[in-house]
């Protein structure tokens, strides 16, 4: 066995330090607040970012399309009836005349109204429900969740007939529909998150320094559930547009003159008959894009919102 060999030291082997304490204290990455880091991954997921894209221009189709041409979405021309997209009527004519383009983009109008207003409505009485549930706890958390399981129970469609019975067809009436048991699955959402979270150190910290249960709901219980939340919302959308879509296919929906997608697609069955499949084709395409478009941002936002992915 060799000895071991000294090594001998010298000054050119070495180099001062800089006394360079800006350079020291300089932050290398710059921090992000949690937003800023959904919105960071949200953009590196091409098929959300594609489906975000999507919806932005349907809306903007939706506020300026009827406006791209002359017509309107319910004038009728007996002699222009059927026509096949052309130079004029880019979307063609249905069986009354009247221009499917300018009707696709005011009954895109309708379906994403309706769409986004019971999301609205779903998310804030399923809030507010399903945190009052969850905090109290016990006899009346019991007795809240029996109440949304019987209301759950009760047939959809046969609540629509009801409703249509005594406030006759309309917008409002649909979304009223949509929304006496479309709130139930956010509530149960809600409820689940809440019992999860009050349990944590930082909400009997908040209770130790006098925080009541109103206070601890809104600052520290439904900020920290805001992921699941906009999740949840991105999806009710086109389980609404599409809910609405098959009242109107059904008769139950949006009343004549004005137009949807449903509509549109209920007032093209006859004309598939005669092979004018482009007045079928439209609105159901129009649907599916929506619905993928929302279901794809969902999807992305789930993922970019889940603390356990981040890098």
């Amino acid at each position: 066995m060799q000895p071991h060999k000294e090594i001998k030291f010298t000054e050119d082997m070495f180099l001062p330090v800089k006394d360079n304490f800006a350079e020291a204290e300089k932050i290398s990455r710059p921090s992000l607040s949690y937003w800023s880091d959904v919105w960071r991954r949200l953009k590196q997921n091409k098929l959300a970012m594609l489906g975000l894209v999507i919806i932005i221009v349907l809306v903007t189709l939706a506020i300026i399309g009827p406006y791209l041409n002359e017509y309107s979405y319910y004038e009728q021309d007996f002699t222009k009836k059927n026509l096949s997209p052309n130079a004029e009527h880019w979307f063609g004519t249905d069986q009354a005349g009247r221009d499917i383009f300018t009707r696709a983009w005011h009954g895109a109008r309708i379906s994403l109204f309706i769409g986004i207003m019971a999301a609205i409505l779903d998310f804030a009485i399923g809030v507010i429900y399903g945190g009052i549930s969850g905090m109290r706890g016990g006899r009346v958390d019991n007795i809240m969740m029996r109440i949304a399981e019987v209301l759950y129970a009760i047939p959809y469609l046969l609540l629509v007939i009801l409703l249509m019975v005594v406030m006759g067809g309309g917008i409002w009436t649909i979304i009223i529909a949509m929304t006496i048991t479309g709130w139930i699955p956010m509530a149960r959402l809600i409820r689940g998150q809440v019992l999860q979270l009050k349990e944590q150190e930082y909400v009997h910290a908040s209770y130790a320094l006098g925080a009541n249960n109103g206070w601890v709901l809104r600052k520290h219980l439904v900020p920290n559930t805001m992921g699941p939340i906009l999740v949840n919302v991105t999806l009710t959308v086109p389980t609404a547009i599409f809910a609405e879509a098959t009242l109107s296919f059904l008769g139950l929906g949006i009343p004549a003159p004005q137009a949807s997608w449903g509509t549109m697609t209920a007032d093209s069955l006859g004309s598939l008959l005669v092979g004018n499949v482009y007045q079928l084709f439209i609105p159901a395409a129009l649907i599916s894009l929506t619905m993928f478009a929302f279901n794809v941002l969902g999807d992305g936002l789930r993922d970019a919102l889940d603390p356990r992915l981040r890098k």
